[in-house]
């Protein structure tokens, strides 16, 4: 890499995929290095794969990837050359070019539009200073390229691409590519803004809060729909690799004390040295899980992957019970078996054939926990494990301390997996810091954390 500046390009790049959980470290940067050397700057998207093969390990990365790839080696610099000449000159004239090439599906017009729209659009304060930047939120919303979407159909129809052979179907797949197309254009326009932002405030300042985190370090609870459904997807690829873990703990700790006899033993074959202790091995039966799950508001999606997760590694455990509540509790173990096909509805379906909601769908912790000791309690042994997933905030209502001390009492382990911040335990209506003197307490907001708390907390 002899090129001026790009060893110190490269490395700001890699630093800022490892600031998003790329665990991209020295060997892979030599890697990135020497593909450089081979593949040169002609061809950028050949760049683009050439690190991508050396610094992307893990499934779900690619877009934190690109994004960031974006800005440290951008198309471009400072104002596009389409926006200093021959430019669309009002809205109107860029939303008849937008879908001109929306039509056409031309994606070098597109990359070139996206450029004049933030141009034209986004940009606010101060500009070129230090107030100012360039925001894809503001373009968008001025630009609305998703309303551009019957006209285009109505130019692609009169072009002869829409034709009434294959009927109603034919038009769905138009329509659906043309949606694809326009969301194509969003991404070009949030890369260019990216882009021109840097350009103003720094890459590595942008890099930080403007690339949007890898699906397994979103937050539980600003998580959108399609994130969530994103990390439902992913269950049973990581219930494998959780599984793999597990196992390899439960053969470690089979291994129980030294046993001294035995030990010595061995050690005459070696002038007397216990080079080779040997142990009593424990065979510990297979442990149970009993999950408790919170399904109200924006907690729900944190409980649905988890008892997904946790159903996904049930031949790890002699038994898997799952319960769920908002006011009302209930056992949903059979839904949630039968969710494992279907995890999309998951959480529909618990709301609408399980009795979760009695009242006004708030969560009652202090009644949900009543119920369940009134009349599930017995599923909590001396070998049970639980775990009770939920944000821990009553509406004001009694947090039932005594239910959780009931079931504290009775079980092997009981841990309290909340989404929220830990900074939040102590606002509001929040009973957290009360529930955590009681049982073991972890922030868990995020895939990541999740993974690493199963795999340390779960019994084996």
């Amino acid at each position: 890499m002899s090129a001026p500046g790009v060893t110190e390009r490269l490395t700001a790049f890699v630093q800022a995929l490892r600031a998003q959980g790329i665990p991209a470290g020295p060997a892979e940067t030599v890697d990135a290095g020497a593909a450089l050397e081979v593949l040169g700057f002609d061809d950028r998207e050949l760049v683009r794969e050439g690190l991508a093969a050396a610094l992307v390990r893990r499934g779900g990365q690619r877009a934190v990837f690109d994004a960031a790839f974006d800005l440290y080696f951008p198309a471009g610099v400072g104002v596009p050359e389409l926006a200093r000449d021959d430019r669309p000159r009002d809205l109107e004239q860029l939303r008849e070019a937008v879908a001109a090439a929306l039509a056409e599906g031309d994606q070098q017009a597109l990359a070139q539009l996206a450029g004049v729209a933030v141009e034209m659009l986004g940009g606010y304060g101060a500009g070129s200073g230090a107030g100012g930047g360039f925001s894809a939120h503001q373009t968008l919303d001025r630009l609305q390229p998703q309303t551009l979407i019957v006209r285009v159909l109505a130019a692609i129809r009169a072009a002869g691409g829409g034709s009434d052979e294959g009927g109603e179907f034919t038009d769905r797949l138009t329509r659906d590519e043309v949606r694809r197309r326009v969301e194509d254009f969003r991404g070009n326009v949030r890369t260019e803004a990216r882009r021109r932002a840097a350009e103003v405030r720094g890459r590595d300042r942008v890099a930080k809060h403007a690339i949007a985190p890898a699906a397994d370090r979103v937050d539980f609870l600003i998580a959108s729909r399609a994130q969530l459904a994103q990390l439902r997807r992913a269950v049973q690829p990581l219930s494998r690799k959780l599984a793999t873990r597990l196992a390899a703990r439960r053969k470690r700790t089979t291994r129980g004390q030294i046993d001294l006899r035995r030990t010595l033993r061995r050690s005459l074959s070696t002038g007397g040295v216990p080079v080779r202790p040997a142990f009593r091995h424990r065979r510990p039966g297979r442990p149970e899980i009993v999950l408790l799950c919170d399904l109200s508001g924006s907690v729900a999606g944190f409980a649905n992957f988890t008892m997904l997760l946790v159903q996904a590694l049930r031949d790890q455990f002699s038994k898997v019970r799952v319960f769920a509540f908002v006011d009302s509790t209930d056992e949903v173990t059979h839904l949630v078996t039968a969710g494992v096909a279907d995890p999309e509805h998951l959480g529909a379906r618990i709301l609408e054939e399980a009795a979760v909601v009695r009242w006004d769908g708030h969560s009652d912790y202090g009644g949900a926990l009543r119920g369940f000791t009134g009349k599930w309690l017995d599923a909590v042994g001396p070998r049970t494990s639980v775990l009770i997933l939920g944000d821990a905030r009553t509406n004001g209502g009694d947090p039932n301390l005594d239910a959780v001390r009931a079931i504290r009492d009775r079980a092997r382990h009981v841990y309290w997996l909340n989404p929220e911040r830990r900074a939040l335990w102590s606002t509001g209506d929040s009973a957290a810091l009360a529930y955590a003197e009681l049982v073991e307490m972890h922030e868990c907001r995020n895939v990541q954390q999740l993974s690493t708390l199963v795999t340390r907390l779960l019994p084996v």
